[in-house]
Formats: structure tokens, sequence, C-alpha cells
């Protein structure tokens, strides 16, 4: 790792480890007037439903804004992320640290003077929904913040990488032949992801009430749909779709100018999994390995982690050779 990568790694971390020590100094000057069991957990009217000591919270804090604060660090430093992709990948990391950061005071906040139980549990204590508002805004506001400090930071540029070139591979086909390619492209952590957000969409269905447990059981529909994808190559051109109709993503063969196979590397091309954009490219990537890269008539890529990856792409030049004859 050069300097200027040291450089992009510190200023990503910095406002998760400002967002820390904001946190820690409000507890370090309010410690004395915290009960020993701080409202800690509240349903969707604000309502406490749990407690934590107050070395829980710290170690939580701690460990919340530290984590996502390393796995921002290590996106800035080894995920090859240039231009705008970089300015938004600062951006997002100090919105996510200021609004981490704000509910986490919030809480403890509220939690000051608060009358003990017997248990030493805080009392009446109530967490007003404005707060989640004022953190979105702080998040808006660290948003704009980052992504002008990014403008300031030197990014490298777009690794041009492997590009399909027109003479590759092809399949023989006689005149008016029809083939089309087809393939499972599933990964072991989909499904579990699916699962995982599902059984936390149901959890908080009944402990937080259906307006927070809605978006998880959404996204959770979502994935599960898609948590088995099929990769398709026809007449049609390339699509990625899932158990349903929809999502469903499809590249038209006139918008195809050559296709080729070759070895991806997700985190580091594309900044990680799922359906990702950067610039100059955009795929589905569901895990590494290989993949079928079609270059697209505006210049850019459009890639597909999938097996028997050589196969799909020399299909898709047959066909893009079938179109261009036929006009």
């Amino acid at each position: 790792m050069n300097l200027k990568s040291v450089g992009r790694v510190v200023l990503t971390a910095l406002p998760f480890l400002l967002a820390l020590a904001v946190d820690l100094l409000l507890y370090a000057t309010r410690r004395d007037r915290l009960p020993a069991q701080l409202a800690s957990h509240f349903v969707g009217n604000g309502r406490v439903d749990d407690y934590a000591g107050r070395t829980s919270y710290l170690v939580a804090t701690t460990l919340v804004l530290l984590g996502v604060g390393l796995l921002w660090a290590l996106m800035a430093g080894f995920g090859k992320f240039a231009g705008r992709a970089h300015r938004m990948l600062v951006g997002f990391g100090y919105a996510f640290a200021a609004f981490l950061g704000y509910l986490m005071g919030a809480v403890l906040l509220i939690n000051v003077d608060a009358v003990e139980d017997a248990q030493g549990r805080g009392q009446d204590v109530h967490f007003p929904m404005w707060h989640i508002a004022a953190a979105l805004g702080a998040g808006v506001v660290a948003f704009g913040i980052g992504y002008l400090a990014a403008l300031l930071t030197p990014v490298p540029e777009p690794a041009a990488g492997d590009r399909p070139e027109e003479d590759g591979a092809r399949i023989a086909l006689g005149a008016g032949e029809v083939a089309g390619w087809a393939r499972g492209a599933g990964s072991w952590w989909l499904p579990l992801t699916a699962l995982l957000v599902l059984g936390t969409g149901v959890t908080m269905l009944f402990t937080a009430g259906w307006p927070l447990a809605l978006p998880a059981l959404v996204i959770g529909v979502l994935l599960t749909t898609f948590a088995r994808p099929y990769v398709t190559v026809d007449r049609r051109g390339l699509t990625v779709s899932g158990l349903l109709p929809w999502p469903r993503i499809r590249v038209p063969l006139d918008r195809i100018e050559a296709a080729a196979s070759r070895d991806i590397s997700p985190f580091t091309e594309y900044g990680g999994w799922g359906y990702r954009i950067r610039p100059g490219r955009s795929g589905v990537m569901i895990r590494s390995g290989e993949g079928i890269v079609a270059r697209l008539s505006n210049g850019r890529d459009f890639a597909v982690t999938v097996d028997d990856s050589a196969t799909g792409a020399a299909l898709l030049n047959t066909l893009i050779d079938q179109r261009r004859t036929d006009h």
C-alpha cells in the first residue's frame, strides 16, 4: 500500500473515529448521571424494550463504529474505487458514521438523570422518534462533507482490465440454426443472507412492529427470489434472472459488441458482491471466479460470474455475428 492509498484509508476511517471519540466523551462527562442499566432498545413508539449495562454500551458502541469503519477503510484501500465511485464511497462512509454516532449518543443522553429501579434500570426513559430524522439529517450533511473531502485526495484511474475482443471464441452454428445457453449462478452465501434478512424481518415484526420490519421483509423476499439466479444467452441477449419475472437484468443483443470469459475478482474490480456499478463497468457478482464480460456499444462492460462462462461468451459472440449478418 503506497502513501496515496494510506491517505484514502485515513480519510475514510476518520469520521468513524471522530464519532467514537464524541460518544466516548459524552459517556465520560455524564457517567455519574447514568443508571447502572441503560435503556438500550426501543419498540416503534419509543418505549423501552431492553436494557444494557454501562460496560455493554461502551463495548457495543466501540465495536460497531470501529468495525464498520474498518470495513470502509479496507474498501477504500484495496477496493480500487476510482473517480466518482471513490467520492461516493467516502461520502457514504461519512454519512453512516454520522448516523450511527448520533444514534449511539442519543441513546446515552436520554438515559442521563434517569431514576433507577431496584435492579438499577433507568425508569421513564423514552426515545423520541424525531431522533431518527435528526440522525438522517446528520448523515446527509456528513455525506456532503465526505464527498467534498474526497475531491482533495488523489484517486487512481480506472484500470482497463481485460476487455473483450471481437476476435474471441465462437460456436459453429449451421444456417438457420438456433441455440441457447443457461447456467445457474448460485453461491452459498446468497441463500444464507436471504434467510438471515428474512429472519431479522420476522423477529422485528414481533418486537419492533411492522413499520421497522417491513423493509427487512421486502429485501428478504427479493433476496430469496434471487438466491439462485440464472444466466441465459440467447437471441435476446444476456439475461440474469431469479425465480420470478422480477428482478431481472437483461442486456439486449444489439447493445453488445463482443464477449469474453475470464476470472473476475468482485471485491477488487467491483468493490463487492451483488449488483455493482463502477466507472466504465457494471455487473452481477455472485462469487469470485470465471464469468462472462460483455463489451457494450457505449464503451462500458457488463459482467456476471457464472460457471462454463467460456461457452456462454462464445455463443454470445456467434449470435452477435449472426445479427450483424442479418442486418
